[in-house]
């Protein structure tokens, strides 16, 4: 069923959504085989979908927000000239944006944890209280999803579009994040087959994510200001900005949105970037500011400071020679 579905949807020119059906299915678990349930292709072209609300809301609030970010953030310096230099500042960091980033979710982690999941030294099978715990896994899924974004940072560093390859890999990224958690039977792999289907809430927060059928509209226009924004600061800080306002799984948000987040700064040749757990109440504020009040300049100046300290560590800065701009495909 689900490879005449696919099929269908191909026949009529959608390819992106035939795509995500089969590598959901096939990362669930089944054998999916793609066929055409139709004698021929489409004798029409499919008329394309009339602009949301939220999607002009999304247009409007990225013009004016990205003036914000532009007077904020710090010049991005360019693709940088070695690209395997880049990657390995990339992994010098793992441990501690690992770190970080789960315990700013709640999981109680170690840097020892994170290490030996990494060092495949986890053993559930033998460590009864590794396999009790659900922040080993979640260690292990962030591993698993870190080393795709790092490929998909690679990408960017060679040229490809930053909003494109978003679009392609962040999906494989989710299921790799829950990989573990399916395995354990903790989630069902029906748990990772797109985006979310009912309503999230988040915590303390006044901002409630839009309907799921509002997913399906924002997140590909998203993925559209992405690939067509000039400026790699504008894409990093409103990109996370809005990838958590949409919240488009049920679970993940805030590492899928740093992950985002670092993919479109390194397609400014900006480095790698971790959000510290010990500053983890002003970043959250920044975000309901931006969320609720729709003022952007708290999250940027916050971000952009992060990152100014990220560079005198690295020595990214403006001046560095590039050895292409970013991408743009209008």
């Amino acid at each position: 069923m689900a490879g005449r579905l696919a099929g269908a949807f191909r026949n009529i020119g959608r390819n992106r959504i035939a795509d995500e059906i089969i590598q959901t299915m096939r990362a669930a678990g089944y054998d999916v085989r793609e066929s055409d349930p139709f004698d021929s292709p489409a004798p029409f072209a499919h008329p394309p979908r009339a602009l949301s609300p939220y999607v002009i809301r999304m247009r409007l609030s990225w013009q004016q927000m990205r003036e914000i970010v532009l007077e904020t953030f710090p010049k991005a310096p360019g693709i940088p000239k070695d690209t395997e230099s880049y990657v390995k500042t990339v992994d010098e960091i793992y441990v501690e944006d690992a770190y970080h980033s789960l315990s700013i979710e709640g999981y109680r982690v170690s840097r020892e944890l994170i290490e030996r999941v990494r060092k495949r030294a986890w053993n559930p099978g033998r460590d009864s209280a590794d396999r009790q715990q659900k922040d080993a896994m979640a260690a292990e899924g962030y591993y698993e999803a870190f080393q795709l974004v790092k490929g998909s940072v690679r990408q960017v560093l060679n040229g490809a579009n930053a909003g494109d390859v978003f679009e392609r890999d962040h999906g494989a990224w989710y299921r790799a994040l829950f990989a573990p958690s399916v395995s354990a039977g903790i989630l069902s792999a029906a748990d990772l087959a797109g985006y979310r289907t009912g309503q999230v809430y988040i915590r303390r927060s006044k901002h409630v994510p839009p309907k799921p059928e509002a997913v399906r509209d924002t997140m590909p226009e998203l993925i559209e200001l992405l690939r067509t924004e000039p400026d790699a600061g504008v894409r990093a800080v409103l990109g996370h900005f809005m990838f958590v306002y949409i919240h488009p799984y049920m679970d993940g948000n805030g590492r899928m949105g740093r992950f985002l987040m670092n993919l479109m700064l390194a397609s400014g040749g900006c480095p790698w970037t971790v959000v510290p757990v010990e500053r983890r109440h002003d970043y959250l504020r920044a975000l309901e500011a931006a969320s609720v009040g729709q003022n952007v300049r708290p999250f940027s100046e916050f971000l952009g400071g992060l990152v100014r300290d990220r560079q005198k560590v690295t020595g990214m800065k403006a001046k560095t020679i590039a050895k292409h701009p970013a991408k743009r495909t209008a």
